[in-house]
């Protein structure tokens, strides 16, 4: 052991030759140290009301429409979260949100969240209405039937339609179910028409102004419609009504529900807004290390071949 000890001190070949050897070693018995991680689960909402078609957002040259916006940024996050972290696609239309499943593991079952996200579709919708405040509760309901709780990201335009008053809008003072909610602003500040499709998805014209009117008497502040929207088309390019991200509202819903609000431009300002947002739960895991032991073994034995006057060499350079 003495003569081992001694030659280690006095050959530097012989001692990297150890190291690497004894490296090598450890890594066979694959050890690994315990590391705790914050787990997310997430249910990401997508409005599919009709004004998500507007055509005011842009990727790279082309011109699209919010809710294909939308889909990009949702297929660029998902390829970015970590394994783990479970995930549910949900819809937005009228006053109600629908999962299509409860959150699921994100990379066991990569393509089919990608599938659902792919499918997202104005077609889907229930409702013509909008009524982004009133969903608030079902939302909470909804998250509540799922077996673990969820963190929200609502991607929306704010737009209400037919248009809030006083008495069409909910009080939300005293919700409880908001924290750290993410409301999701997706479209621009000047005004954009919003293009009327059939069900084959053929442009019919434009919504016009007289679509967003509130109607008269007792249907705009009755329980079972909230106010209905007109079904009319715009005639010409003056009677076309002008939608816009209705960011002021969404910050203030947001503040109100105690949740954050950002705009969502790029899929970094997204993911940093939802890095805000608290973990699910924490998950104690297993860090491997032998291919860390591996490649420190293979640096030691390449170093033998590497004088250390080709070191210094090196650096003077």
């Amino acid at each position: 052991m003495i003569k081992i000890v001694t030659r280690l001190k006095q050959d530097t070949n012989f001692l990297l030759l150890f190291l690497a050897s004894l490296s090598l070693g450890i890594a066979v018995v694959n050890p690994s140290i315990p590391i705790t991680r914050n787990i997310y689960n997430y249910i990401f909402i997508v409005d599919i009301s009709q004004s998500m078609n507007t055509m005011d957002m842009s990727l790279g040259a082309e011109k699209v429409s919010r809710i294909d916006f939308t889909k990009n940024t949702l297929r660029k996050i998902l390829e970015r979260l970590p394994c783990k972290s479970k995930v549910s696609i949900g819809m937005f239309a009228g006053v109600s949100v629908a999962a299509t499943y409860t959150p699921i593991e994100i990379c066991e079952n990569f393509s089919a969240i990608n599938s659902t996200v792919d499918h997202l579709d104005w077609r889907s919708t229930w409702s013509g209405n909008t009524r982004i405040r009133e969903s608030m509760i079902n939302l909470a309901r909804l998250i509540r039937s799922f077996p673990e709780s969820a963190q929200v990201i609502y991607f929306t335009d704010g737009e209400e339609a037919p248009k809030l008053h006083i008495f069409n809008t909910r009080d939300l003072s005293q919700f409880q179910g908001g924290n750290d909610w993410l409301l999701a602003g997706v479209g621009t500040l000047e005004g954009t028409a919003i293009p009327k499709y059939d069900s084959k998805n053929q442009l019919i014209g434009y919504w016009s102004n007289e679509s967003f009117a509130l109607q008269p008497g007792i249907a705009q502040i009755s329980q079972s419609n909230i106010g209905t929207r007109n079904d009319s088309v715009a005639s010409g390019v003056s009677d076309r009504y002008l939608s816009r991200l209705d960011e002021q509202y969404l910050v203030d819903l947001s503040k109100e529900i105690k949740g954050q609000y950002v705009r969502a431009t790029n899929v970094d300002v997204v993911l940093d807004a939802m890095g805000k947002q608290k973990a699910a739960w924490r998950d104690q895991s297993e860090l491997p290390l032998r291919h860390i032991l591996t490649l420190f073994a293979l640096i030691l034995f390449l170093m033998r071949f590497i004088s250390l006057k080709k070191i210094q060499g090196f650096f003077k350079r």
